[in-house]
């Protein structure tokens, strides 16, 4: 399954990518109802080979979650990678392209969930509108802590 969504911020390119470079601001763009919580992450800016080890809510269930930073184009894409969590499958790349006084962020998701077709059959739907209302939010938040009048 493949998830995608074009975000543009009004803000530097070189401010953009540090914002997302810095792991502390994952709490920042992540619905509260999740309880976002980081265990262990770099406390510098992110880089390929970095892993951060953090917890969240779902339906009210705590879940572990690890991710891996898998690519790392400075200034311009990285990658996550769920080595553990909620799904078969997770990986997660952000785009940086420069577009006039905006930042074009693209983000696509790669995602399986577990239990194969009984899982796509039973929650894919639910899911997807989970993944859509998470970025929903994560639009907003960004625009707050980024954006340029």
């Amino acid at each position: 399954m493949i998830f995608e969504r074009e975000t543009r911020i009004r803000a530097p390119i070189k401010e953009v990518f540090a914002f997302f470079s810095d792991p502390k601001n994952l709490a920042r763009i992540t619905p509260p109802a999740m309880k976002f919580k980081i265990v262990n992450a770099p406390e510098r800016p992110l880089r390929e080979g970095d892993r951060i080890d953090y917890q969240i809510r779902i339906m009210g269930v705590p879940l572990r979650w690890k991710t891996l930073i898998t690519e790392w184009d400075e200034g311009r894409a990285f990658a996550d990678y769920q080595e553990k969590g909620p799904y078969r499958h997770w990986l997660h790349r952000h785009t940086f392209t420069e577009a006039g006084s905006e930042v074009v962020m693209h983000d696509r998701v790669d995602y399986e969930l577990p239990f194969g077709v009984v899982g796509r059959l039973f929650g894919g739907a639910f899911v997807r509108r989970q993944i859509q209302s998470i970025f929903d939010y994560r639009e907003g938040a960004i625009g707050s802590f980024l954006a340029r009048k």
